[in-house]
């Protein structure tokens, strides 16, 4: 397995009982826009949460760095690696801007304080994911999709080079859904950030990653481009879904079409 800033080596991951994800090896490849696919119940979010460390796997290590993640120092884990769950509970009547103020918390201490640097990233973040126009407003008054954004804000600004994102689109109509994954891509190029996300929508995910990763059964299928795994072959064994794979007119990417199954 090649040395990258995150990774897992002998990973088992299970609920209640239930194995989920078995002696899996996984290595994000660095500088990447990494996205995890499959059908549902597959363990995709199971196994961005345990890179996460919001899940103790059974058996297996995260790595971070190189080092186990379960070792570190939270505060530590959280300056490298940032989280967009895939749903979070709002505190009772906060306001977006100070929402996202808490990305900040890990980079302060006793003798660091509030200063510039923290108020422009809050700032470069708010702007980013379009939320600037909101900052006083309560979050807990917001549609889903803008508090979506204001949670992807918070995630900006704590500034990490590996930041993770659980079905980062859920709640966003078309046009935001669109808007967020090039926000991803801007991240990746501009940034130099390590992003892995969870998507459901297959063409979505072929267009904007850099590295695919096809799960099923809590096993890793296949790995690479998406020109390399976005075939009609793995479409069917991962998602049981015949299709046809055309080139997309506008990114030149594999654009999945499903075969029509009635007149």
């Amino acid at each position: 397995m090649p040395d990258t800033a995150l990774g897992a080596r002998g990973l088992r991951v299970g609920y209640e009982g239930r194995t989920v994800i078995q002696e899996l090896d996984i290595a994000i490849p660095d500088d990447s826009f990494t996205v995890i696919v499959g059908p549902n119940a597959c363990g995709k979010s199971t196994l961005l949460r345990t890179l996460a460390r919001l899940l103790r796997p059974t058996a297996g290590t995260v790595l971070l760095d190189g080092a186990d993640i379960a070792k570190q120092p939270s505060k530590e884990v959280a300056r490298r690696l940032g989280l967009l769950p895939q749903s979070s509970v709002v505190p009772d009547g906060i306001s977006v801007i100070d929402l996202v103020s808490r990305g900040r918390h890990p980079h302060q201490n006793f003798l660091r304080q509030w200063s510039e640097a923290d108020e422009k990233a809050v700032r470069e973040a708010m702007e980013a994911t379009r939320v600037d126009g909101l900052a006083d407003r309560k979050v807990d008054e917001l549609s889903g999709g803008q508090r979506q954004r204001v949670w992807v804000a918070m995630a900006l600004a704590q500034e990490t080079p590996l930041l993770l994102l659980d079905e980062p689109t859920t709640y966003l109509d078309i046009t935001h859904q669109i808007e967020l994954l090039d926000l991803c891509v801007r991240l990746n190029r501009e940034s130099g950030r390590t992003l892995v996300a969870v998507l459901h929508d297959l063409n979505q995910a072929a267009r904007y990653a850099t590295h695919l990763i096809a799960m099923r059964a809590g096993h890793v299928i296949a790995q690479g481009t998406p020109a390399e795994v976005v075939t009609a072959e793995l479409v069917q064994e991962v998602f049981d879904l015949r299709c046809r794979i055309i080139d997309d007119p506008e990114s030149h990417t594999p654009l999945v079409v499903p075969l029509v199954t009635h007149h």
